[in-house]
């Protein structure tokens, strides 16, 4: 795995935006970045493939433990109100795409190490599967590139719509950055390519119909299935979260299932390491500080917010943010490769349905956060 320099194509900021990446600059510095790339050979990338694979493994045999034991969803620090909901949802498997972004450290000499699960509203879609394609092959056409995303996600798409109704809402916030938006429009397209006859809406205008008993878009229509770009911590904390067990119980579709809220709690970082100690994919986690040094993360967070290194007792770098008020997870600290002055990056390895399919990689200091930067990449040798 090499980053290697490169020159940036003189109209990239009109290729890239039309391709719908607006948020492609942060605070004036590019979030989009190709004035370098990093290089793979093939058998880096399957080793990357086949440790992606392997995780979601774990976290399926970690998640039926946990909905089995009561003490082990305790620990999630989710309301007692939802667990019932979260056990009949990863019993009935409702329709989904089962997609996700695993994060991962690796240096192209050891094994691929697991920092988390972004599987409830992973961002970093779009780069992933369309920006750094169209980037490549500008580039390096010859080359090839690791991403099947685009057409996993249409298949899947594609794969549930017998089972979806008519219309499917897809909702998110009116972020200023525009990168949930972006998303959202993304998977919008997606799913239109599949077939499946979609609208939009912003959270903020979701209602409820006290006496229909249903939530409603802005036409008073009844909502059957919502795709929502929104934590479910978020959503079981709203006002309006008592109607939520009601629409789950009454049929309507929420994409991703609000079993989701397992799988990217990072308290379920603990119980993978119960239950494989050693494994090599995983890095130590426990609840409590451990006498080393470790990373503390926010059970529940977004984009790498109150995080902190420690070493030798000491806090090395930290990030700010509201996050924390549930607790928080210590995992071991993997160092990661530095490919340039204060460059560190990190693998984004994606499923869907539970396969691989394709990795972006973003760049930033010893803690990656909402402005990293995405870095393209192709395979050579």
């Amino acid at each position: 795995m090499i980053r290697r320099d490169i020159n940036v194509r003189p109209d990239w900021r009109a290729k890239v935006e039309s391709e719908g990446l607006i948020w492609h600059t942060a605070g004036g510095n590019p979030y989009w970045c190709e004035t370098a790339y990093y290089s793979f050979t093939g058998a880096q990338i399957a080793e990357i493939g086949t440790a992606t694979a392997e995780l979601f493994r774990l976290f399926l045999i970690a998640g039926q433990a946990i909905v089995d034991d009561q003490r082990l969803l305790d620990r999630f620090r989710i309301p007692p109100a939802f667990h019932r909901a979260i056990r009949d949802a990863w019993d009935a498997e409702p329709p989904a795409l089962n997609f996700g972004r695993f994060d991962l450290g690796y240096d192209g000499l050891g094994p691929p190490k697991l920092f988390e699960f972004n599987c409830d509203t992973p961002t970093s879609l779009l780069e992933a599967a369309v920006v750094q394609w169209s980037w490549k092959e500008d580039q390096f056409p010859h080359l090839d590139q690791f991403t099947s995303l685009h057409d996993k996600l249409v298949a899947k798409w594609a794969d549930i719509a017998p089972l979806l109704p008519p219309h499917v809402l897809f909702a998110h916030v009116a972020d200023d950055a525009g990168e949930d938006t972006i998303t959202t429009s993304y998977l919008r397209d997606t799913a239109e390519a599949a077939g499946i006859e979609t609208g939009a809406i912003v959270m903020r205008d979701l209602g409820w119909d006290n006496d229909r008993r249903c939530f409603v878009d802005l036409d008073d229509q009844p909502i059957a299935a919502l795709f929502k770009l929104y934590p479910w911590e978020w959503l079981v904390n709203e006002e309006f979260a008592p109607h939520l067990v009601e629409s789950l119980a009454a049929g309507v579709t929420w994409i991703e299932p609000i079993s989701k809220m397992i799988w990217s709690n990072k308290a379920i970082l603990t119980v993978l390491w119960e239950m494989f100690p050693g494994h090599p994919n995983l890095l130590e986690a426990l609840m409590s500080p451990p006498a080393g040094d470790a990373v503390a993360k926010p059970l529940l967070a977004r984009e790498g917010a109150n995080v902190s290194l420690r070493k030798g007792g000491a806090v090395v770098a930290e990030s700010t943010g509201d996050y924390g008020k549930e607790g928080f997870v210590y995992q071991a600290i993997y160092p990661l490769p530095e490919t340039a002055p204060g460059v560190f990056p990190v693998i984004g390895s994606w499923v869907v349905d539970g396969e691989p399919a394709g990795i972006g990689i973003r760049e930033d200091g010893l803690i990656t956060g909402n402005t990293a930067r995405f870095v393209p990449h192709v395979i050579k040798g």
